[in-house]
């Protein structure tokens, strides 16, 4: 973890992960919300609670339920939490062949065979979801992230492959995932 001001909360040190990633995604959105209520309010919903991005990552990983909680999706396989802790920070990854419609991810055991997963014609994929508190005025803020390594030529190819689709839909975190979480967060 690292800080950004002594006081502030830690944010994931993403680059100890994927430092040099060739697609990333990154939405914030601040809120009035106490930092609790907002994580509390992100751990809450479920792909059935976003439009498309539910579908989506539903079309991408088969078999998922669509009442199935974001927060549980990413600590479990094909994903594995990498770090969190008691500062409003989930920080999880999953190797694999993302483009391909296939269930094609390899199982790990632990953060540490993510961090030296190398496997060519394969892809480390990071996701990440944290509260800030956002200074001088103490307004929360909840961050997403995403970042993907591809590995070897056939890794490159196939991550091309996926690009379009990132940057197609990758606004959707923030307006159908962490847009959700605040206004949930921000009501009476």
């Amino acid at each position: 973890m690292s800080r950004t001001t002594p006081n502030a909360p830690p944010t994931p040190d993403l680059d100890g992960w994927l430092p040099n990633p060739s697609i990333r995604v990154a939405h914030r959105r601040e809120s009035d919300a106490p930092p609790d209520r907002l994580w509390d309010a992100a751990r809450s919903i479920r792909l059935s609670d976003t439009r498309l991005l539910g579908r989506l990552v539903r079309w991408r990983i088969p078999g998922l339920a669509p009442d199935l909680a974001f927060d549980d999706l990413f600590r479990s396989p094909p994903f594995l939490v990498l770090s969190e802790d008691d500062h409003r920070v989930l920080v999880s990854g999953l190797v694999g062949r993302i483009w391909t419609l296939r269930r094609d991810y390899p199982q790990l055991g632990n953060p540490e065979e993510f961090k030296n997963w190398s496997t060519s014609g394969t892809a480390r994929v990071v996701f990440a979801n944290w509260i800030e508190t956002a200074s001088p005025d103490r307004r929360s803020a909840i961050c997403a992230e995403a970042r993907v390594q591809p590995i070897g030529v056939q890794g490159r190819l196939g991550v091309a492959a996926v690009r379009g689709l990132v940057n197609a839909f990758g606004s959707l975190l923030g307006s159908d995932g962490i847009e959700i979480a605040a206004r949930r967060a921000e009501k009476p």
